[in-house]
């Protein structure tokens, strides 16, 4: 609970401050708020071009500070601006920690006016602003609780991106056949990801089409090796050999249906293993603060046990190589009990046991958990689930191709995720992009299979 002051109690003299340290999210957020998109803002390198040669927070960021101030602790609720002025005297920095404060200098008694000298200084008692308000204070009393505000969340899927692709910084660049790439996304997103230095691509695909989308597009493809196939294929088929025979380290869905390209792979024995092949997506949502993977939403239409723990283990080792060094995997249903009735709720008990049992191996499992136990602390605190997955989770076991499907469409289109995944547990990492799929989704897919390359995994069979 908290209250205001009101004219009356107010002397001059009287003092109050507020502190806040500036954080990257808040330059974002006040930008995305305000429209204040000056790139010394929000662009480092431009920033190194000004006196200042690194990027600094918005002036009125500060200044917002002495309108908190004002209007929620002293006077608080019932205080009117009238006026302000501001003298900028130093810049303030990512990390500063600031404190705004304000001093009551006149008290207006016929009008109710008070004037306050206002500054802000930061950790080093450096001062920022000062100026003056004129404010009406308030006259009567308000006592009040807790405000819930709308939830904000600063979500920035361009820096995401330049994340994931400086992980493989320094990792040897991925020579990879392109599948068929004979549409503007599927071409245009390959050679995209061979300029940052992530693959080496190799074209399979009948080269009159490609030259032509090429020249549509106005995609230069000088240096880049095509192979001259027929048709998709024929490309897929190709493109598979190239794979067994070790002459790429990775393949790359173009223009053409999931089942062609897996179905080449699965007829190279050399490129099978013992484990279930599986696909993971890795999303990156707004209002989850971690990377999220979901398996398997493209590939196993209706999984049984086994084939489960082998997607489990798929997507545990993947976690393992973006550095979750114990991923927790929660176990979909629509439900958190076992029914008998529902066989996606057997699984999730038996795969729980399979994991005590070291079926399955680095990482906690649970379940069955409905997908708001799975990522919602605020769900688990209210059905009293006790569990070290239920609301932190880094995996979600969809129980099959449509549910899983339906999920992460709904993430991408209704939740702005940004979405990018692999095809795991052959002897070559699979980019498997959706067709409708851009640019960035295929070079975050692509950044992927470089880690999972260059990881060496094995994909081994379950013990």
């Amino acid at each position: 609970m908290s209250q205001n002051a009101t004219f009356d109690e107010i002397k001059i003299g009287d003092t109050a401050s507020l502190v806040r340290t500036l954080q990257r999210e808040d330059v974002e957020a006040f930008a995305a708020v305000t429209g204040d998109t000056n790139p010394a803002h929000l662009d480092p390198e431009y920033a190194r071009t000004t006196q200042f040669r690194t990027v600094i927070g918005h002036g009125m960021w500060a200044g917002s500070m002495i309108s908190a101030l004002l209007g929620t602790r002293f006077p608080g609720p019932g205080t009117i601006y009238l006026q302000q002025t501001f003298k900028f005297t130093k810049p303030v920095r990512i990390g500063d920690t600031l404190t705004a404060h304000v001093t009551v200098l006149q008290k207006d008694e016929k009008s109710k006016r008070l004037t306050l000298k206002t500054e802000v200084i930061n950790q080093k008692g450096q001062l920022i602003l000062g100026g003056e308000a004129v404010i009406l204070a308030p006259e009567k009393k308000f006592i009040s609780g807790q405000i819930d505000l709308p939830q904000v969340a600063v979500f920035d899927p361009e820096a995401r991106l330049r994340e994931l692709v400086a992980r493989g910084a320094g990792l040897p660049v991925l020579r990879c056949a392109v599948v068929q790439p004979c549409d503007a996304d599927s071409l245009s997103g390959a050679l995209m990801a061979t300029r940052e230095g992530v693959i080496q691509v190799v074209l399979v695909g009948p080269e009159a089409k490609i030259m032509a989308v090429a020249q549509e597009q106005g995609l230069d493809l000088s240096g880049i090796d095509i192979v001259n196939v027929a048709h998709s294929h024929a490309a897929a088929e190709k493109a598979a050999q190239m794979a067994a025979a070790g002459d790429v380290a990775a393949l790359m869905k173009g223009s053409l249906h999931t089942d062609e390209l897996m179905h080449a792979v699965l007829a190279e024995p050399a490129l099978r293993t013992g484990r279930r092949m599986s696909h993971v997506f890795h999303f990156d949502v707004p209002m989850y603060g971690k990377p999220l993977l979901i398996t398997d939403a493209a590939l196993n239409i209706r999984p049984n046990l086994l084939e489960k723990a082998d997607i489990i283990q798929n997507a545990i080792d993947f976690a393992h190589v973006l550095g979750v060094e114990q991923p927790k995997v929660a176990i979909l249903a629509a439900v958190e009990v076992i029914n008998p009735t529902m066989p996606a709720t057997l699984d999730a008990a038996a795969l729980c046991k399979m994991a005590d049992r070291r079926q399955i191996q680095g990482g906690l499992l649970d379940g069955p958990l409905a997908f708001d136990n799975a990522i919602s602390p605020k769900a688990v605190a209210v059905k009293h689930i006790d569990s070290p997955v239920a609301g932190r989770a880094d995996i979600l076991l969809v129980p099959d191709l449509e549910a899983g499907n339906m999920l992460a469409k709904q993430l991408e289109y209704l939740a702005g995720a940004s979405a990018s995944g692999l095809v795991l547990g052959a002897r070559v990492p699979i980019i498997l992009t959706s067709r409708s799929d851009g640019s960035n989704e295929r070079l975050a897919s692509a950044a992927l299979a470089r880690l999972v390359a260059a990881a060496g995994l094995t994909w081994a069979s379950r013990e």
